[in-house]
């Protein structure tokens, strides 16, 4: 059985904590992968030390040099793919396609942070005094802490990890406890790429001790988050007494909305895509499907069948379409929600129970589901449940739809299915999310475009794209005066 240890200074470091979570595969519980050593609270102010102490020597390193290592890693990625791949579907659930669409998605993310290290650029400034000049620098923060979930255990931590290195950064790395191995695969890869000892260390552990610990550590001087809104605006409230720069993206509940205009096969595969691929375990999936009354009971009768038709499997089975929930605990929260729905009066058509026959019973597999007249006050249209489970919400028109599309909390990812210019038109203007689709799922990005969302969904700068280093390095301004004369007078 593999033992999942932390990285702290170059080092595998077996923890002082006695503590160890068993790593399980979702689809299969008889198959134990390995155990996790829990980092204790000690172990990982050792992990921040150690980026402190290798800070400087990183960031003298040319930008450059920094991008060769990561263009070392993007091709280290590339041939350790199906490794990666496997590794996702064991460890997380994910079917393989999937789990291989991940590990590309992460390294075109890699790839473009070894470019962007060429253009940390800054400008040149004329004064308003003669002889003199201003120009900007871009410059690293320190150390910055990296906190990811276990939904996309590869491809969250390289599109933070990446761009905090490339710009000059040290980072203490902490995972999601049940999705160690691909952390530990990650790590070993960057520092095969020539990361230096000390620049990448990885820690892991509970938020409540190890995560708290490199939130409120004085020498973290940034932290980006990925997680729960619960989770995430706690750790906004902590971070914001000591003044430093925070990043999060957290939940979503995407509307799709459907107009009677649209293709509505095309609506109805996109919808079930969104919902049902990754078994719902995205923020960006799409939880409700805001479609016109006119045309809601062919949605819905085409919608059901898609989800019935679906094949639930292993994802390591190349014929699986939807994994297993990723552990016990999201599976029971699945299940408790569709329960919750039946109580609140949705119309349950399909789906809700555990899935089984065909070797599903050792895993935590959830049929997809579908609820018809969800309303905008029941919980399942309001609360997150990172599930297979869809919610049709009738409306009578877009004046309709667009109020109940932005009755949310959450402003993450949105989409639309139309053939009407001036309805798309009207939808991008006033949907308050920071994505929107156009005619395909709310799911999906690409690494040279930003991502992120509004509202509950997201705090500070986006993630990835041409603003990817944004939230990792500051501006320093540099005036210039080669007059070689004393100021005479006041400047402001």
């Amino acid at each position: 059985m593999q033992v999942f240890r932390s990285l702290i200074a170059g080092k595998w470091v077996d923890s002082a904590s006695g503590k160890g979570l068993p790593n399980i595969n979702p689809a299969n519980t008889d198959d134990v992968i390995g155990e996790a050593q829990l980092c204790t609270r000690e172990e990982a102010r050792k992990a921040v030390e150690a980026a402190f102490d290798a800070f400087k020597a990183w960031k003298q390193t040319p930008a450059p040099a920094r991008g060769r290592i990561l263009t070392l890693m993007s091709r280290l990625m590339e041939k350790h793919k199906e490794e990666l791949a496997q590794m996702i579907t064991r460890e997380e659930g994910k079917v393989i396609s999937e789990a291989r669409g991940e590990v590309q998605r992460a390294t075109n993310v890699v790839e473009f942070c070894a470019g962007e290290t060429r253009r940390l650029n800054g400008e040149t400034i004329p004064s308003e005094l003669p002889s003199n000049w201003a120009y900007t620098i871009r410059e690293p923060h320190g150390v910055v802490g990296i906190i990811t979930p276990w939904n996309f255990p590869v491809a969250i931590p390289v599109w933070k990890i990446a761009p905090a290195l490339a710009a000059g950064n040290t980072v203490v790395f902490k995972p999601a406890s049940n999705t160690p191995a691909t952390a530990v695969r990650i790590v070993e890869l960057f520092k095969e790429a020539g990361v230096p000892d000390g620049v990448l260390n990885l820690v892991i552990g509970s938020g409540g001790e190890v995560g708290d610990e490199i939130v409120n550590h004085p020498a973290v001087r940034a932290v980006s988050f990925t997680g729960s809104t619960e989770i995430g605006l706690k750790m906004y409230g902590e971070i914001a007494k000591r003044g430093i720069p925070f990043q999060a993206e957290m939940g979503g509940k995407n509307p799709v909305v459907v107009l009677p205009d649209c293709d509505i096969d095309l609506a109805v595969e996109h919808t079930a895509a969104g919902a049902f691929g990754s078994t719902g375990q995205r923020c960006t999936a799409s939880s409700r499907a805001v479609v016109v009354d006119t045309i809601a009971d062919a949605f819905v009768e085409r919608i059901v069948a898609r989800a019935k038709a679906y094949r639930l499997g292993p994802g390591a089975d190349e014929t699986s379409e939807i994994g297993p929930s990723v552990d016990e605990s999201q599976f029971n929260t699945v299940l408790k929600y569709v329960d919750i729905g039946r109580e609140d009066g949705a119309t349950l058509l399909c789906g809700g129970n555990r899935a089984t026959g065909d070797g599903l019973e050792n895993g935590f597999f959830v049929e997809p589901t579908v609820f018809d007249h969800v309303t905008p006050d029941m919980r399942i249209a309001r609360e997150e449940i990172f599930g297979p489970v869809l919610g049709i919400m009738r409306v009578k028109d877009l004046d309709e739809a667009m109020a109940v599309a932005n009755d949310t909390e959450y402003g993450l990812s949105s989409s639309i299915f139309s053939n009407d210019y001036n309805s798309i038109t009207r939808f991008v203007n006033e949907i308050e999310s920071g994505m929107t689709h156009i005619n395909s799922p709310t799911t999906g990005g690409e690494a040279h475009i930003p991502f992120g969302g509004i509202k509950g969904s997201g705090i500070g700068p986006r993630e990835q794209g041409s603003v990817a280093l944004d939230f990792y390095s500051g501006m320093k301004v540099v005036y210039v005066d080669h007059t070689g004369r004393k100021r005479g007078g006041n400047l402001y």
